[in-house]
């Protein structure tokens, strides 16, 4: 009988969607740019702060929904779990065992980011444009789409300006929140392994050794030129 509970979940995780998948980017990860991107921890899940402009471009409804905000957060998760108002263990054992439907959580973020997430742990990185350019289409790739080809809004978000929205993609112990931004990181060019990068504080530790190895020749890579 154990045998056949293990093969049924075998067989859930391999048909789930692993979804968004990353975007390949040719060229390594330069360590430099005008654009600044904000990896946020916020202890148990990270969020990417991108600058807004391209991407209200490629997706017009977080113009309609966030406005001239300059920076928008976003992150993915469970669709129970993230816009859960309490959090059960029924919810986090569902989230972490069982494959769910998953969100994007979105935040307008005010220009000086590291002011408003003064509480969390932040990376800065500057990417050039190419960089933000594959970012921005996986970030959109992580959006479900509408027979219209428009993003579903879904109840509003946990803080600040927030919306979620219906994503792109099955959630489950292979696939998590700490995986996408992963897979977001990896879509710029960085030399990252999603696959064991399930936790916040795989991430944190991630950015800062290799932020460490860069800034020994590149001593300014954080004042980005741009937004």
């Amino acid at each position: 009988m154990k045998l056949i509970y293990l093969f049924v979940i075998i067989g859930l995780l391999a048909a789930c969607s692993a979804k968004p998948d990353i975007i390949t980017h040719a060229e390594s990860y330069s360590f430099d740019g005008e654009n600044s991107l904000y990896v946020v921890s916020h202890g148990w899940h990270t969020g990417l702060v991108i600058p807004a402009k391209k991407i209200k471009a490629e997706i017009p409804e977080l113009f309609e929904r966030f406005g001239e905000a300059p920076y928008i957060e976003f992150g993915w998760g469970d669709k129970g779990f993230y816009q859960a108002k309490e959090i059960t263990l029924g919810l986090t054992f569902q989230a972490i065992f069982w494959p769910t439907e998953s969100v994007v959580h979105a935040v307008g973020v005010p220009e000086d980011v590291e002011v408003y997430f003064q509480n969390s742990e932040i990376q800065k990185l500057c990417l050039n444009d190419d960089e933000l350019s594959s970012l921005v289409m996986f970030i959109v790739d992580s959006f479900a789409k509408s027979e219209q080809g428009r993003i579903i809004s879904l109840e509003n978000g946990i803080y600040g300006d927030s919306q979620f929205y219906q994503g792109a993609g099955d959630y489950y112990l292979m696939n998590t929140c700490n995986k996408w931004t992963a897979k977001g990181l990896k879509s710029i060019g960085m030399d990252i392994d999603p696959l064991f990068k399930l936790t916040a504080g795989s991430i944190m530790a991630y950015l800062k050794e290799s932020k460490g190895a860069e800034n020994q020749h590149l001593p300014s890579q954080q004042n980005c030129i741009g937004v």
